[in-house]
């Protein structure tokens, strides 16, 4: 149930994606192996459904087992991604623009939900949402703090020289003087479908960022992040 002291976007309609394409160089059919028990892709869906916000959630894909996978768990798949659209070159907002266009119908703001986050929890979609409608952002994205702080990594010359990223005298001694940093964690995207159309990316001077804590932010992207995932969800769920 809504407090009612929170925000409710009545006026605002939301559609989030999930795409979850069949093929996978890392981790092959990456999208639909078994994690804690469930696909994948079960856990995006899981906590998608929960939103308060998201007023449609749909799947795009051009494999057909995945598209079962998602019916099952009672996600919709309104159209089959066209296979030039599912490569492993293919951009990621491709297929965001590709659903916004196929849809019949509009929406005022679009979510991305990668199925390679399933740490990521519904407090977390709805924050990201939340925070793009109330601060009238263009977009927001999803960030982190990273394990290691770029202000302390290097680049190699041609000569396998190592030569620190930033001059020296911008580096400070100590860890805990050093700026705070943020990467994406690839776990949620949000944007007004117009601007999105228009700019065709997330990601500009106009985009806000949501801060997760790091211990929701793994993308899984390679089998030790799989296995990396298993051991935290069984962790979380023996307590």
């Amino acid at each position: 149930m809504v407090r009612e002291e929170e925000p409710v976007y009545g006026d605002k309609s939301i559609l989030a994606i999930i795409p979850a394409r069949g093929g996978s160089k890392g981790v092959p059919r990456k999208n639909i192996r078994m994690l804690a028990g469930r696909a994948l892709l079960a856990w995006t869906v899981t906590e998608a459904k929960k939103s308060r916000y998201i007023d449609r959630l749909i799947l795009s894909s051009e494999d057909r087992e995945i598209i079962s996978v998602a019916l099952a768990l009672g996600c919709e798949v309104p159209f089959v991604r066209p296979a030039e659209l599912a490569q492993d070159d293919t951009p990621g907002i491709e297929p965001v623009l590709h659903a916004l266009q196929a849809l019949p119908e509009r929406y005022d703001y679009v979510v991305l939900l990668q199925p390679t986050s399933p740490l990521r929890l519904v407090e977390d979609i709805d924050g990201c949402i939340a925070m793009c409608i109330e601060k009238d952002a263009s977009a927001c994205v999803s960030v982190t703090e990273p394990a290691n702080n770029p202000y302390w990594m290097y680049r190699l010359s041609p000569e396998g020289v190592l030569r620190p990223l930033f001059a020296q005298d911008e580096i400070p001694a100590r860890r805990q003087d050093l700026p705070p940093v943020y990467a994406l964690n690839g776990a949620v995207y949000v944007a007004r479908c117009d601007w999105l159309l228009k700019k065709r990316t997330f990601l500009s001077d106009e985009t806000t960022a949501f801060i997760m804590p790091p211990g929701r932010s793994l993308d899984v992207d390679t089998e030790m992040d799989l296995q990396l995932c298993e051991c935290l969800l069984k962790n979380l769920s023996a307590r």
